[in-house]
């Protein structure tokens, strides 16, 4: 876990940088980004301490929108350069921002190693259940009898993807669930996740009002968790198979340590390795 630095004094402002969002009119990832600002303002972490890590998608823009160190990578690998930074700098506070396209399709298999790597980032990820930026195809979350495509007319037939159950049985370290239109709530669990050491991950429901218009219903259909967190898992799997995906708040706080790198690995000089690869 990263230490905080208690006497700064940055609003959640000075987190933003001049770039003017170009998401479109009524899009969620707005909220989430004034989320991020607010819980990086909260922990106040000085913004040279702070490296917000994406792929590709409509929330991938999130580090151009932010004043702290930025890496905008490609698609699906947003979380191994989150972990290589964070192996590298663990003195960073390491974000890695994504939707549910770039994170559980083409970034599935990095998703599951890095919940069990369970290197000390945060990963949040905007789930609006649909591929905004590429014009409105089925992503992994979406269900499957949505027929809101033309590539798609008879729904996907295909099984929805389920974030918070695959987190949990791959050891991430703190899983939960919130909401855009809550934005404080968001701030809260996104700086909950910071603190917490290890792989931590929220799932953000964030509308697409342009190709999902009807997720703008979800503010009347979420709903507080119906029990506290718990630190076990088989008790956590078991309150997921009676989920239904609109329970907000924390579902499991787990407590394997982070994953630190070997002692014998930190003192390989780099002259070593160049001698290891010399002809």
């Amino acid at each position: 876990m990263n230490k905080v630095n208690a006497t700064a004094s940055l609003s959640p402002k000075d987190y933003k940088s001049d770039y003017k969002p170009v998401w479109c009119p009524g899009c969620g990832d707005f909220s989430v980004l004034a989320s991020v600002t607010k819980a990086l303002a909260a922990l106040a972490v000085p913004r040279e301490d702070a490296a917000i890590v994406s792929g590709i998608g409509c929330s991938s823009r999130i580090p151009a929108y932010t004043n702290v160190y930025g890496f905008h990578g490609v698609h699906g690998r947003a979380l191994a350069v989150a972990s290589g930074l964070k192996i590298a700098r663990p003195d960073l506070t390491v974000l890695c921002m994504g939707g549910d396209g770039d994170g559980f399709s083409i970034g599935g298999n990095h998703f599951l190693h890095a919940c069990r790597r369970n290197v000390d980032i945060t990963y949040v990820v905007m789930d609006n259940q649909v591929y905004g930026m590429t014009k409105g195809q089925a992503s992994p979350t979406t269900d499957c009898e949505w027929e809101g495509s033309k590539l798609t007319p008879y729904g996907t037939g295909v099984s929805t993807f389920l974030p918070l159950g695959v987190a949990l049985s791959a050891g991430a370290n703190f899983i939960a669930r919130s909401f855009s239109g809550n934005p404080n709530d968001v701030a809260e669990l996104i700086a909950q996740a910071i603190q917490h050491p290890g792989f931590s991950f929220v799932e953000v429901l964030s509308p697409c009002v342009t190709f999902r218009p009807e997720q703008r219903g979800w503010k009347d259909i979420v709903r507080p968790a119906p029990a506290e967190p718990t630190s076990d898992p088989e008790l956590a799997g078991k309150r997921l198979l009676g989920d239904d995906g609109f329970n907000m708040g924390v579902l499991y706080v787990g407590n394997r340590p982070a994953y630190e790198t070997p002692i014998e690995a930190k003192s390989i000089r780099i002259a070593k390795i160049e001698r290891a690869f010399s002809l």
